[in-house]
């Protein structure tokens, strides 16, 4: 795998980094066209590549599924390969400062792609709770606004069973090289798949819910047309489309799925595990090295948790209280409506304190909605993205309170479901910065976001406090469990032991949490590592600018970027230093 910043980009950053400038490289007339032709063509042929999910933010359904055949993806790797060679041939110092920005945030998209085409990510299109079906279920739940969606989304329908078929015989290509989740993460994934199947009537499939209520701008009668050809098409296309997929998955795939847990022991395993370090991180971190940084940032983190305890008068050890917080029932609601209720009065609570520290807001909102049944039992305890922050109702004496608010502002606001808006709301920043998502900044801001709570006055009660720390153990621990599973040769066991012994998640939280870990290897390393260097870069700032440090105006900094490698936030805050703290503007002039 080639490296995702390459020596050019380095080096504009490197300038950013001490001058707060890169005009130093615009000794040439500035020529963005050759450039801006190469993203917008990409871009453009890029929307085709990819089926919606969660966290799509198109305007209308897509009225197409993509072609995910092993000739497509052959012709993807290629295309890809020739827009890189089509990009080193770019004069860096000929683009604008903003446009040299762009370019290094781009050529670490295009290079990103390339290696997970390399190793054939396409052939496990399915992770620890996510799955290519799974995604196309959520389309269902989108906002359907007239008529034309609903065609475009009865001809997702029609699509489907070439699409199964497609992503079935690269699963099954997977199987034959020893490519696949490991078994024991894919035990009841099939649950989600068998659901569609199992509805009692049409009317109660997953699929058919768009047409529950539909908008009363389309005419009656067209109501009942597209109804009819829904059921139709529920019945004929996607009921048999899912049946043959279960058949797959439970007579070959998860039977002769991989054994091992380890990354390591999949085909060129050191290797793609590295890659998958790159692209989750954006950095050159060796695991081992990682490793070591999370053991040092769990001990820090557990001497907080300690004091914590000193403050409520706790008689007993750690493990003690763990116990303690994870079996009393005042820190459980009853009902599942009792947990949706607090998190929307938490997310209030935010709201009222968003002004004094963010100069820019989303306008877009966010609803507050159940993880689905089907997918509740191995699901995480919610997620966030535009629209929608969904909370896990599931189990609910796994569910605490006093973990509720770090969980909120890191799913919602300020976290994903408002960084990802403010950045799909920068119409100054180009289409593949709007719309992309980089692990690294996008996790590493909402754990930062979990943090910012204790000095925005989130966190009501020291068990709050506790709570916020013991996500922030999560996350120092997941470097531990991540880099111990996939390169150290630790146990399923071993895992769920760190987890439970340093943080105050329920057994089943610590259960569902290594099984994605074990089937997502290098996502878990994104978020402490992402945190760290927006905290760093804060330092950095206030020490610089003194008593110029405006909280609001560093937080637009970051949020103007868009999703981004970690070296690229870290220029921009050296440039923000640069400027004087003054209040952040989308691009770089």
């Amino acid at each position: 795998m080639k490296p995702i910043l390459t020596f050019p980009a380095l080096l504009i950053i490197f300038s950013i980094l001490q001058t707060g400038s890169v005009s130093a490289f615009n000794t040439t007339t500035i020529d963005n066209t050759p450039f801006e032709s190469i993203y917008k063509a990409e871009w453009t042929w890029r929307q085709k590549q990819f089926a919606e999910n969660e966290d799509n933010n198109n305007e209308h359904i897509t009225p197409t599924l993509p072609n995910v055949s092993k000739v497509a993806q052959d012709e993807r790797l290629a295309y890809w390969k020739n827009i890189l060679l089509q990009l080193d041939k770019i004069d860096i110092s000929t683009l604008s400062a903003q446009r040299q920005v762009d370019y290094t945030v781009y050529k670490n998209q295009i290079e990103t792609f390339i290696s997970e085409q390399e190793f054939k990510l396409y052939e496990r299109p399915l992770s620890g709770d996510t799955s290519f079906w799974g995604d196309l279920a959520s389309t269902a739940k989108s906002s359907f606004k007239d008529e034309l969606d609903y065609r475009n989304y009865l001809a997702q329908l029609k699509a489907m069973p070439l699409y199964f078929q497609q992503n079935t015989e690269n699963m099954r290509a997977g199987l034959k090289r020893g490519f696949t989740a490991p078994r024991i993460s894919l035990q009841g994934r099939d649950s989600s798949a068998a659901s569609v199947i199992e509805a009692k009537t049409i009317t109660e499939n997953v699929y058919y819910i768009p047409f529950k209520k539909m908008p009363p701008t389309i005419p009656a009668d067209t109501q009942s047309e597209l109804k009819k050809l829904a059921a139709d098409l529920i019945s004929q296309q996607v009921i048999p489309a899912h049946r043959d997929l279960l058949k797959f998955l439970r007579e070959e795939y998860i039977p002769q799925s991989q054994p091992s847990i380890a990354a390591y022991d999949l085909p060129d395993g050191k290797a793609f595990y590295q890659a998958q370090i790159k692209v989750y991180t954006t950095l050159d971190m060796q695991p081992e090295e990682i490793h070591q940084i999370g053991l040092a940032e769990v001990a820090k983190i557990k001497a907080e948790m300690l004091a914590v305890m000193k403050e409520v008068k706790f008689k007993g050890d750690l493990s003690a209280f763990l116990h303690f917080l994870r079996t009393d029932p005042q820190f459980y609601v009853k009902t599942p409506q009792a947990l949706l209720d607090r998190a929307a009065w938490i997310s209030k609570m935010f709201d009222g304190k968003a002004k004094n520290y963010f100069g820019k807001l989303p306008r877009a909102r966010f609803a507050i909605v159940p993880v689905p049944d089907d997918i509740a039992p191995f699901y995480t305890a919610g997620r966030g993205g535009p629209g929608e922050y969904t909370l896990n109702t599931y189990k609910l004496n796994s569910r605490p309170l006093y973990s509720l608010p770090a969980l909120t502002l890191h799913e919602s606001a300020p976290g994903h479901a408002f960084q990802m808006p403010l950045a799909a709301e920068n119409t100054d920043l180009p289409e593949f910065r709007q719309h992309s998502y980089i692990s690294a900044y996008g996790e590493g801001w909402a754990l930062y976001s979990e943090r910012l709570g204790v000095e925005m006055g989130m966190y009501q009660t020291p068990y709050e406090q506790f709570g916020m720390l013991s996500y922030q153990m999560w996350r120092a621990a997941r470097l531990v469990v991540d880099t111990g599973i996939h390169a150290k040769g630790w146990t399923r066991k071993q895992a769920q032991e760190f987890l439970h012994n340093n943080t105050a998640l329920s057994d089943h939280e610590i259960t569902t949490e290594v099984d994605r870990y074990i089937a997502w290897p290098g996502q878990a390393l994104s978020y402490y590592l992402g945190e760290m260097a927006i905290w760093k870069a804060r330092a950095k700032a206030e020490a610089a600018l003194g008593e110029k440090f405006d909280i609001r105006a560093f937080h637009d900094a970051i949020l103007e970027l868009g999703s981004v490698p970690l070296p690229v936030m870290e220029a921009r805050i050296a440039r923000y230093i640069a400027d004087g703290g003054k209040p952040a503007s989308a691009a770089l002039h």
